[in-house]
């Protein structure tokens, strides 16, 4: 998991984020200061703006939030407190806007009710929905169907394996198979229509719309004028424009193994986004076989490798989704897929059955 780190020198109004259990596990720190041509272009029309601020007129504010099943931390430097508030709550309230529009918990959403509508029939979506789904199936074309957001039966099955502590049927993994398959979802960007071409189709978007969520809390911080800003979203941050005098935001990257208690390094982050995926939070134990949460769509269960896979992107779309589907894939794959995508960049940490972990970067990672 991605976890940013206590801030030194709040003040005002400002909650201080509850430092976060530490760990000292081999699962590694980096430092990375993005220099996307993507988000310089941005960073470029705040220029002026942000540099009429002087660094000693800002004051660190910082709130948390339960959104889309976890918890979403804001932190951003603002010149007075009506602002600052203004600009989390529009921040907090898009989030909120995404969760309804993107959740498969929310009876009502527009995901929902795509999901049940008649099979071949295109449907009008709105842009968040379309993009969000458009990203997925890019991905979904590029790793052949490892990443699939259409899973959604596998994943409701593997939820109630979870509680239930015993494997899906023989039986229900063969529904859910004939119900799944990122190339029965076809996209018309022209009119703006998703096509589901299979009945009873389900989708998830578990794998990457958190990490949507929190670029899009960031553009509504910016729209209020707030640029030195960074938000948790669960295992996703997306970070801004660093905090006055810094490099970049703190983040520290936990062990894959909860029982390590410490950091050992931190890392800086500045108008990028990083997301870790991984079995540390969230597996089960059946029949002696430990099943991590993400479930692999090629067979409809739990991934039964000990992975843990970390993504520094420019996006936290890219980096949440493209840190889910390394964990399917393993080392050499994953790795391939990071090599020939530009602007990404990766470390994946294997435990073998004799507990001893290892480290596998991509090229331009940082060695520590």
């Amino acid at each position: 998991m991605v976890v940013l780190l206590p801030a030194v020198g709040c003040s005002g109004t400002c909650k201080k984020f509850r430092p976060p259990t530490p760990h000292n596990g081999r699962f590694g720190i980096f430092r990375y200061i993005s220099t996307s041509p993507y988000l310089l272009t941005f960073a470029s029309s705040l220029l002026l703006s942000s540099c009429q601020e002087r660094a000693s007129d800002l004051t660190l504010y910082s709130w948390t939030e339960p959104h889309m099943g976890t918890r979403f931390e804001i932190r951003l430097y603002a010149s007075g407190v009506e602002i600052a508030e203004k600009a989390k709550t529009a921040a907090f309230a898009r989030v909120a806007e995404l969760n309804a529009i993107l959740s498969d918990y929310v009876p009502d959403s527009d995901l929902n009710r795509l999901c049940a509508s008649e099979p071949g029939v295109p449907i009008p979506a709105r842009a968040d929905l379309f993009h969000v789904i458009a990203t997925a199936q890019e991905l979904a074309h590029a790793t052949d169907g490892a990443f699939d957001v259409t899973s959604g039966h596998y994943t409701q099955n593997w939820r109630r394996s979870l509680r239930k502590n015993s494997l899906p049927s023989p039986d229900t993994l063969a529904h859910a198979r004939k119900r799944t398959g990122y190339r029965h979802l076809s996209l018309d960007s022209d009119a703006g229509t998703i096509t589901l071409h299979q009945p009873g189709m389900r989708l998830d978007l578990g794998g990457i719309a958190k990490g949507f969520a929190a670029d899009q809390a960031l553009v509504a911080l910016r729209a209020h004028g707030i640029t030195r800003a960074a938000v948790a979203a669960g295992g996703d941050i997306a970070a801004g424009d660093p905090p006055p005098g810094k490099e970049g935001w703190d983040v520290g990257i936990l062990s894959m193994d909860r029982a390590q208690e410490s950091l050992s390094q931190t890392a800086k982050l500045a108008n990028a986004a990083v997301s870790t995926s991984g079995d540390r939070e969230q597996f089960v134990e059946i029949e002696g076989i430990r099943y991590a949460h993400i479930v692999d769509p090629r067979t409809g269960l739990g991934l039964t490798r000990r992975i843990t896979a970390s993504v520094i992107a420019p996006t936290a779309i890219r980096s949440d989704s493209h840190a889910t589907v390394l964990c399917i894939l393993g080392v050499e794959k994953g790795l391939a897929l990071i090599e020939a995508t530009p602007g990404l960049e990766a470390l994946i940490i294997t435990e073998g059955p004799d507990g001893t972990q290892t480290r596998h970067r991509s090229s331009g990672f940082p060695a520590k």
